[in-house]
């Protein structure tokens, strides 16, 4: 299996929210169903760093460093021949770089779009603070949290871990079917979140489906350190 990108994600800021799962079904790819978790059905959205990008190996200049913010939900898709693959998939991708969004779409047909964008994190010896923010039609948009500065393991079978802990991505095809493909890293770390803040207008970034959420309030909200990553080639399956 070849890489198709290699890169750090950090400082992941992941805000969970409880969705009716008939709210998701225009999004779900053919081939897969939606991963509920104790009888919860999630979205997300995760801002994070993506940093020392390489995009088959090499460095495209300007485009190393970067944010990123997605609304995610979480899917199952039952492979008779490698078992069952836990994956994701993507309502909205924002970067503020043309040229990855471009290629994201032509490659896997994923929604990036670019955008004004920007963030701040501090660390000290009290604690981590991160935000990530961007423009989007013509608002300021803001998600962050205060956590404190030493990350902790995963606890196996919790929440965070079912949050976490997916492997594959998942889109649908230009001209119908599914495109997966496989990412790879490490178990993350966890630091302790004492605060958030989530100043997003929902219907204006993600469309008049998702507005409710403007007025809703995670049911978790998590800041994961990250990692480095291997994103594959994508293979289309149906």
């Amino acid at each position: 299996m070849n890489h198709f990108l290699t890169a750090e994600w950090r400082k992941l800021i992941l805000l969970n929210y409880k969705v009716e799962p008939e709210l998701l079904l225009p999004w779900l790819p053919q081939g897969v169903e939606l991963d509920i978790w104790n009888n919860t059905c999630y979205v997300s959205v995760v801002g994070f760093m993506f940093e020392q990008v390489r995009v088959k190996g090499i460095k495209i200049p300007f485009h190393v460093n970067f944010e990123e913010v997605n609304l995610r939900f979480y899917v199952l898709r039952r492979d008779p021949e490698a078992g069952d693959k836990r994956g994701v998939v993507f309502v909205s991708e924002l970067v503020p770089k043309p040229a990855i969004a471009w290629v994201a779409q032509l490659l896997y047909n994923e929604p990036y779009k670019a955008v004004p964008m920007s963030h701040h994190i501090e660390q000290d010896a009290q604690q981590l603070t991160a935000t990530y923010s961007w423009r989007q039609a013509g608002l300021e948009h803001t998600i962050g949290v205060r956590a404190q500065p030493t990350a902790i393991p995963l606890k196996v079978g919790s929440e965070a871990e079912f949050i976490t802990e997916h492997y594959w991505g998942y889109g649908k095809a230009r001209n119908g079917g599914t495109i997966e493909y496989q990412v790879a890293h490490p178990r993350w770390e966890l630091y302790p979140v004492e605060a958030w803040r989530c100043d997003v207008n929902f219907e204006a970034v993600y469309g008049p489906n998702f507005a409710f959420l403007s007025n809703s309030e995670p049911i978790s909200v998590f800041l994961a350190e990250g990692s480095p990553v291997e994103v594959f080639d994508g293979k289309r399956i149906l």
